[in-house]
């Protein structure tokens, strides 16, 4: 039997593309081609003798990774500016948050993982980017970010996994501006928010009424820690399980807001649907 490789690693060992993360988005959007078929599995084996091609026309990702493109709308839809801010990028992975970060004008940002090593080279190495890496971000404090006398963020962006965000909002309070200009953009994803018992096989969150429960518990969560929910959208792209995901704009002290999360539920499912 040939010997086999990883797809996503055997595009970057070829040169066809500039990062696994890249290669990887690639291939979950269906544009690559092994043999002349389509693959969207990143980790499937394939045979080093395998012809490997970018389908016609591919143009490379505009951000480090897919999670980019939801920042991205995130910002459009809630008028959130990043503009010569500092700002926290919770969660930061490969970087795909603190990629539209800078490219939205923002002067720093604090990438911030509990793992190590995976943020994008040309992000690490970029002076407005901070790393912060094998830190955990519930037990984030000032001196785990910021040297004396720095400015404090005045936006925080998280996307995490394999946990609630609330177990990091309260902290977020210690950690930025102390005044009601605090911008807080979060990916809610209904997985790690729902009880076991209402997350399906695979990890995947089906159920409509799930989604509805988890936007109210977010909602009524922010409320209660002076960080009410000012708008709330879907994700443009789903999770790599393929769930579908809602993104919060919270806001230190600002008034509370009534929210139709059954209309917000049905519009993202007929986004997946179509």
């Amino acid at each position: 039997m040939a010997k086999g490789q990883r797809l996503d690693q055997l595009i970057l060992d070829r040169g066809l593309l500039p990062s696994r993360e890249v290669a990887r988005t690639a291939i979950m959007d269906g544009a690559v081609l092994v043999n002349g078929q389509k693959m969207t599995k990143p980790g499937m084996s394939v045979p080093e003798s395998a012809i490997v091609e970018l389908v016609p026309g591919f143009a490379q990702p505009k951000f480090a990774s897919r999670g980019g493109l939801k920042l991205e709308k995130a910002l459009d839809s809630f008028g959130v500016s990043a503009e010569g801010k500092v700002c926290l990028d919770i969660g930061a992975s490969t970087g795909g948050f603190t990629d539209c970060l800078l490219q939205r004008g923002a002067t720093k940002v604090y990438a911030i993982d509990v793992g190590y090593g995976q943020l994008d080279w040309a992000l690490r190495s970029d002076a407005r980017v901070v790393v912060r890496e094998r830190l955990n971000a519930r037990n984030l404090k000032p001196e785990d970010l910021y040297d004396h006398d720095e400015p404090y963020a005045s936006l925080v962006v998280m996307d995490v996994s394999f946990i609630s965000i609330t177990k990091i909002l309260p902290v977020i309070a210690s950690v930025t501006t102390n005044d009601s200009n605090l911008d807080v953009v979060c990916l809610v994803k209904p997985q790690f928010e729902a009880g076991r018992n209402a997350v399906g096989k695979g990890g995947v969150v089906k159920s409509a009424d799930t989604h509805v429960q988890v936007l109210n518990y977010i909602n009524d969560f922010a409320e209660s820690i002076d960080l009410n929910a000012v708008a709330f959208t879907f994700s443009p792209v789903k999770g790599p399980a393929g769930n579908i995901e809602f993104l919060a704009h919270l806001r230190k002290g600002s008034v509370k807001n009534d929210f139709d999360f059954r209309s917000l539920v049905e519009e993202a499912n007929k986004m997946e649907r179509g």
